[in-house]
């Protein structure tokens, strides 16, 4: 019988493990660079096995992010809130198939009945962060704005001010990108909570910055490739993605 994707984890807590997946490591492991290659191919062999479903969650996904854009304001930041609860629903779903089940559309909404809360609230830390760094470039730029008020040089000024601005941004948006990564993940399938997820999620990423080149280089061609065909290679492309965090996620994070 397929798994009730709205179902609690049973005993996938953060201090247990599967006899699929292996035992939880926290902290993440450190694997090959090879392995960036493997969780696309790992990742393709889920949406094999139910192309129709992983599609058709794709699609409504677009749809509900497209229609709440829609709304000023109140709605971008309500898809900022969500995409981590269908992150996790779909990551639920990924497991569901790892462990011999089925994944059904009603997955991307399984993350709401499951720690749907903190995944909400994880939604709402990262627009903080992201509104950290938005502050710091408005700083940066109101400086050099001052600093041509006191007769600063224009071009000098905008130079300095725009690659700080860069710099900044550089800086601060990878680390928060390495730390939301895996956090949906971590506190949907181990229950941890959003600190510990954020950690495990930088740390996780920290140890396999080889293998992300890969995973990103590959990912970066096989985009391209999927767009030409008017665009249609991403019905497949976009679901291999997200089914890759979980291939990652469980290569990464399980001991085997």
């Amino acid at each position: 019988m397929a798994e009730n994707p709205y179902a609690a984890p049973r005993a996938h807590v953060a201090d247990a493990g599967s006899d699929v997946q292996g035992e939880f490591v926290a902290e993440g492991r450190a694997v090959p660079a090879g392995n960036g290659w493997t969780w696309i191919t790992e990742a393709f062999s889920l949406f094999r096995q139910q192309p129709v479903v992983w599609i058709l969650i794709v699609i409504i996904f677009v749809a509900i992010s497209v229609a709440l854009s829609a709304i000023p304001v109140l709605g971008r930041l309500a898809v900022q809130l969500l995409t981590p609860v269908f992150t996790g629903g779909i990551m639920l779903g990924c497991r569901a198939m790892d462990e011999g089940g089925e994944m059904g559309v009603g997955s991307l909404f399984a993350g709401f009945s499951v720690n749907g809360g903190r995944l909400a609230l994880l939604g709402l830390a990262s627009m903080a962060a992201v509104a950290v760094v938005l502050l710091l470039v408005g700083l940066v730029l109101g400086m050099g704005g001052a600093l041509l008020g006191f007769g600063g040089n224009a071009a000098s000024v905008a130079f300095t001010t725009t690659l700080l601005a860069m710099l900044i941004v550089l800086a601060l948006t990878l680390p928060i990108y390495m730390a939301l990564w895996f956090a949906p993940a971590l506190i949907a399938l181990n229950d941890l909570t959003i600190g510990a997820a954020l950690a495990a999620s930088f740390r996780g990423c920290l140890r396999n910055v080889v293998p992300f080149l890969v995973y990103g280089a590959v990912a970066f061609v096989f985009l391209i490739l999927a767009s030409i065909p008017l665009g249609l290679g991403l019905l497949v492309m976009i679901p291999v993605l997200f089914a890759s965090v979980y291939t990652a996620y469980r290569d990464i994070y399980y001991a085997r």
